[in-house]
């Protein structure tokens, strides 16, 4: 007997209290794992490593003339250079950010059917959509705050040493979480379709999918190939991650670098010196809402 409509919407029914009880169990389980402790450690390191390098290069401008205005004490002949080292920074903080959203999700449903823990879950008040949509926020929780908090200290760093502050932190950092969000709801996903090891090669294949969009417009249009642009918009849309880097990335540059980069003849595949679209930007929170609808319908419809 086909299902009802109404039958195939209870899917999606919530209680907030339930979900929200995922939620914390999801992020305290997160907080247990060896995984997310070692990772913030190498992450200080790296962070550290990172601005000891900026401070050494802002040191040498010091000793340059034109380095920095003498009257102001603002960036001369420097700025561009730790414009460029800020947004570098920037980035290896989003692809660090991928990483954690990946290996800290990878197993959110999976591994809980393979040890035979969800069965004792729902087997109390809890129902798969609630479960589904627990691990995605509780997950998410992490992931964000993990972003969120080393893009500070980065951003942070960078304006003690060289007193340098992009023009619009709040909006770059803005579009690194929705990537991260985005990541994450994939990787649910994929947790309810997948074995743990399969999801995880899988997603990562995805973000490489979004970074080689942009690797494909930046060689499409220096030698201007359709076909390779046309495989790009394709790639980019398929996983818009890296369009919203692209976007983040214009928010962190001064006018003087924007308009280096829009006076290159050579497209840059790694910063951005437009806007993102509101199209590009609204496919990417739309594709974050429907990877956790699909994730709660696939995962009612899975044997266990």
């Amino acid at each position: 007997m086909p299902e009802s409509p109404m039958s195939k919407l209870s899917d999606f029914n919530l209680d907030p209290r339930r979900v929200g009880l995922m939620a914390g169990l999801s992020l305290r389980e997160s907080l247990r794992k060896r995984l997310v402790a070692v990772l913030l450690i190498l992450t200080s390191l790296f962070v550290g490593f990172y601005l000891y390098g900026i401070h050494r290069m802002y040191l040498d401008f010091l000793d340059r003339p034109g380095g920095l205005d003498p009257v102001t004490g603002e960036l001369g002949s420097a700025l561009i250079p730790v414009n460029f080292a800020a947004m570098f920074g920037m980035y290896l903080v989003t692809f660090l950010g991928s990483l954690m959203a990946v290996l800290s999700t990878v197993g959110s449903v999976s591994a809980d059917v393979e040890s035979g823990v969800v069965q004792s879950i729902i087997s109390r008040p809890v129902s798969r959509a609630e479960l589904v949509a627990g691990r995605w926020l509780g997950f998410s929780a992490v992931n964000v705050a993990y972003v969120l908090l080393v893009s500070l200290v980065m951003l942070g760093g960078v304006y003690l040493i060289t007193g340098f502050v992009p023009p619009n932190p709040a909006a770059a950092i803005a579009l690194m979480l929705l990537s991260i969000l985005l990541i994450t709801a994939l990787t649910v996903l994929g947790s309810t379709l997948f074995t743990t090891l399969a999801n995880g090669i899988g997603v990562f294949v995805l973000y490489g999918v979004g970074m080689a969009g942009g690797i494909l417009n930046a060689i499409g249009t220096l030698v201007n190939s359709p076909v390779m642009q046309t495989l790009s918009r394709v790639a980019n849309t398929l996983m818009p991650t890296n369009e919203l880097w692209l976007g983040a990335s214009y928010h962190l540059q001064h006018p003087e670098v924007n308009a280096g980069l829009k006076l290159s003849p050579f497209p840059n595949p790694f910063f951005g010196s437009e806007a993102i679209s509101p199209g590009t930007l609204l496919w990417a929170a739309a594709l974050t809402v429907l990877a956790v609808l699909a994730a709660i319908w696939n995962f009612n419809r899975r044997d266990l």
